[in-house]
């Protein structure tokens, strides 16, 4: 397939990277500089111009194209290169917009602009917060098999009851599978044997209820779901959080500074709680009780301020915080000052568009800290090696750096044993080191 991504920020180098191997690629920026990197750093042709303009996609050759995919920082260049390529070409075209105001007016006539698939930003990390706030310790959760398994990551941290436990003396959920253990620049598929250590990230798969149950033996100090969520900041990633959790029956707390933002989040926000007010004010925080609040997410205007805000919020007492980071390189930096989970809005965009750009049975994909490992969903046909035989059989023929973690059959959860014969049909998720997704592709 050849696709031609237009925009090489962090969204279109993700997405490049992920599909240069299997796919002929063409990159192009008005950048040259990251033109040149990304020459350098994948098996991608890179054009330097503007892809909006008609004579750059054709320098792209975009009269070939199956695929262009706009992902540039400004919405409305994106929304035009996509139907500048339908105007010379029939690729499919997909948008990316920061934004729900063009998304609306998409969806609302069933697809316009000239754009065959769109994407927002705001809209996918609001999601993401609110997936995470609904998990108590989760840094990242993911949703397979149309709500039927999760994937959660999850920090260990040093007071936690499974710290220097193996792994079989904490497998006692049979709908979890311990998928791997990120330990500093390691990745490690867990045996029984394998001994837990304060500070491993764990990826855990399996059903909703038995995820949540792991969350809880994890840390039995975070029980239940965050009811009291507060939101720092008025951006429309932040009024996205919030509608989401309203339509969940929460009744969250909105602060925004600015007063006439803030009126006009309490007009659109019904059964939001809107307090005009700087939420690093301490005196302020203190009056409205914001300490005991159960979860404090932090989406203002710029990375130091919401850092600000976050490390506060732990400060004073709140049980978990949630910072949306838009660099991403900072994302680990924020968990290792003590920000429960950061999450990039940049990084859900780039797994919503390589999701859709993947070719064969893949239904789905998470991408793991920073690109080291993904969680597939794939259907399994009659040419897969998973299928008509017993998982311990159909491993001999994947990868080590593999694991089975969850299959759904006609909507219903089988847990994934040694003995368990998965059928052509099936939906299988399975973990799966990045430098082994090419070999696992071409076997399932």
């Amino acid at each position: 397939m050849r696709v031609i991504i237009v925009g090489a920020g962090q969204v279109g180098s993700t997405i490049a990277a992920n599909l240069d191997a299997n796919h002929e690629v063409v990159v192009v920026d008005i950048d040259d500089d990251r033109v040149e990197n990304l020459m350098y750093s994948y098996d991608v042709l890179a054009i330097e111009g503007n892809g909006a303009a008609l004579p750059t996609l054709r320098e792209a050759d975009v009269e070939r194209a199956d695929m262009v995919i706009a992902s540039t920082d400004d919405d409305e260049t994106n929304i035009v290169t996509c139907a500048a390529a339908k105007t010379v070409s029939d690729a499919f075209t997909v948008a990316r917009v920061r934004g729900t105001t063009h998304l609306d007016t998409w969806q609302e006539a069933g697809g316009a602009f000239g754009v065959d698939f769109m994407v927002s930003t705001d809209l996918l990390a609001a999601e993401t917060v609110a997936r995470v706030i609904g998990l108590p310790a989760a840094r990242d959760v993911d949703t397979f098999a149309d709500g039927s398994v999760l994937m959660a990551e999850f920090s260990l941290p040093p007071e936690s009851p499974l710290v220097d436990r193996t792994v079989a003396e904490v497998d006692r959920f049979d709908e979890v599978t311990l998928a791997a253990v990120l330990r500093e620049h390691e990745v490690i598929i867990p045996k029984g044997a394998t001994t837990l250590a304060a500070g491993d990230d764990l990826v855990a798969i399996g059903s909703p209820e038995g995820i949540r149950a792991f969350a809880g033996e994890l840390t039995p100090d975070q029980q239940g779901e965050g009811k009291d969520v507060v939101v720092v900041g008025g951006s429309e990633v932040a009024l996205q959080t919030a509608v989401i959790l309203e339509d969940r029956g929460l009744h969250p707390r909105l602060i925004e500074r600015d007063p006439e933002r803030a009126r006009e989040l309490a007009e659109r926000l019904p059964h939001t709680t809107v307090l005009s007010s700087d939420a690093t004010d301490r005196e302020f925080l203190a009056r409205e009780h914001i300490d005991e609040a159960d979860v404090v997410v932090a989406a203002l205007d710029s990375d130091e301020k919401t850092l600000l805000a976050s490390l506060l919020a732990d400060r004073i007492g709140v049980d978990r915080t949630i910072a949306l980071v838009e660099t991403a390189q900072y994302a680990t930096l924020f968990e290792a000052v003590g920000v429960d989970a950061a999450i990039n809005p940049r990084d859900a965009t780039a797994e919503e568009i390589i999701r859709f750009s993947r070719e064969g049975q893949t239904e789905n994909v998470a991408i793991i800290d920073d690109d080291r490992a993904e969680v597939l969903e794939i259907e399994v046909d009659a040419e897969s090696v998973l299928a008509d035989r017993p998982i311990r059989d159909s491993a001999a023929d994947l990868p080590e750096s593999v694991t089975i973690g969850a299959i759904t059959r006609d909507g219903r959860y089988v847990i994934p044993r040694g003995d368990t014969v998965i059928e052509v049909g099936d939906h299988v998720v399975l973990f799966v080191e990045t430098r082994s997704i090419d070999a696992v592709a071409a076997r399932v």
